[in-house]
């Protein structure tokens, strides 16, 4: 049974820094994509970060500059450096994988809740 768990987040004031992990089981085999989405209260889910196994990266124009999502090798974690944290990042991160498999197939963690407040 694949499970992605999450761990990291928290509470932190404006302007910190949290970093926020997943770590993926049950699965055999390197998974393709790993990703970070976030839903805030009252909006719909979104893409934050993603990296593939073959280190290509996208993100959020809103994140740009600030997070990093990184990967140990072909190892099945992910992580997602946050820095220059801001209030609107407050949400539940949920970390996701995409594995092909006879169809690309698609796992989400439980989520973790990242709260930016003074």
């Amino acid at each position: 049974q694949v499970q992605l768990v999450e761990s990291g987040g928290g509470l932190v004031q404006p302007g910190g820094s949290l970093r926020l992990s997943c770590a993926a089981s049950g699965i055999d085999r390197v998974i393709d994509t790993m990703a970070w989405y976030r839903q805030a209260p009252g909006k719909e889910r979104e893409l934050v970060a993603q990296r593939t196994l073959g280190r290509v990266t996208n993100y959020a124009d809103s994140v740009k500059g600030r997070f990093t999502i990184s990967r140990e090798g072909t190892k099945n974690t992910v992580y997602l450096q946050m820095n220059s944290l801001k209030p609107e990042d407050t949400a539940v991160y949920y970390c996701n994988a995409k594995i092909l498999y006879d169809r690309w197939r698609s796992y989400w963690g439980q989520g973790t809740q990242v709260t930016i407040s003074s």
